[in-house]
């Protein structure tokens, strides 16, 4: 349950094979986790994804070799995955602000992407703890009825498109087009539907007394399967609270996430968006 030394370990994973084709799910594996979840992990605790620490990892080192070696630039570019120099140098010139040819004639100092050490971000996040404490709760299933929108962990698009999802879903007014409505006064947010590319399905609905075929296109049913969960208060901002379940909480609690999707309600009628929202959001633990 160290999610701290696992991630480390696929970090040395990494770090062995940065002249090696890399997968994404073969990585996770290494740390004992999903490759989705191992992402968004990944990307909370740190602050950016595993794809970009590869490409700064894989161009750090390249720059080593450009200086240290008389090597060619083609050679390099191949040897550190890219499939001609053309897209090794747009690579390396968007990353340092100089292409690797000029850079391998000229003394110019670069900001280096080190090896990442997850231990140190451990001792960080152990000081944010106490910020936001959830209630463990026992949860019956709850059936929903929501409008289906796909977002992605990738360069944490879901932090912009998600709210884009919740207004939209409002200004259109398809929240009316739901049968059975059972507490119209609650949205809920579901995110499930986990791909190893890190693509995720964002349904964003409401309870319902029944489900029915009789659906417009775009609308799904969905079953929040009964379990324990994990219920943080909102306070601040959504994204912030979700930055804070899987880069603080959740990897230095006694607590597994297991196989689920994360859900938040939110209080229409007590919420002013986006400045006062009264939202909870769930995530499913063992």
């Amino acid at each position: 349950m160290d999610y701290f030394k696992r991630i480390q370990g696929a970090i040395q994973f990494i770090e062995d094979r940065l002249q090696e084709e890399l997968d994404i799910t073969v990585i996770a594996s290494a740390a004992c986790f999903s490759a989705f979840h191992f992402q968004r992990l990944f990307q909370a605790i740190s602050g950016f994804s595993v794809h970009q620490y590869i490409r700064r990892r894989r161009l750090s080192e390249a720059a080593v070799l450009l200086k240290e070696t008389s090597r060619s630039v083609l050679d390099i570019a191949v040897a550190f995955q890219y499939g001609s120099q053309e897209a090794f140098t747009r690579a390396f010139e968007s990353q340092f602000g100089i292409t690797p040819a000029k850079y391998q004639k000229e003394s110019v100092p670069l900001r280096l992407q080190c090896k990442v050490n997850f231990l140190d971000y451990q001792q960080h996040a152990k000081g944010e703890l106490n910020m936001n404490r959830p209630e463990i709760i026992d949860l019956d299933a709850i059936r929903i009825i929501g409008y289906e929108y796909r977002t992605t962990l990738q360069e944490e698009q879901y932090f912009e498109e998600i709210p884009r999802c919740y207004r939209e879903f409002g200004s259109n007014g398809l929240y009316l087009k739901i049968p059975g409505r059972a507490a119209p006064e609650m949205a809920y947010g579901i995110a499930c539907k986990f791909q190893d590319d890190g693509r995720f399905s964002f349904l964003v609905g409401e309870e319902v007394h029944e489900f029915t075929d009789d659906l417009e296109p775009g609308f799904v049913c969905y079953d929040i399967p009964k379990g324990k969960y994990a219920a943080f208060r909102v306070d601040g901002s959504a994204q912030d609270t979700r930055k804070y379940i899987y880069g603080t909480w959740l990897p230095n609690s006694n607590y597994d996430r297991r196989e689920g999707p994360d859900f938040e309600v939110t209080d229409v009628l007590k919420s002013s968006y986006p400045d006062a929202i009264s939202m909870i959001i769930y995530i499913p633990i063992e």
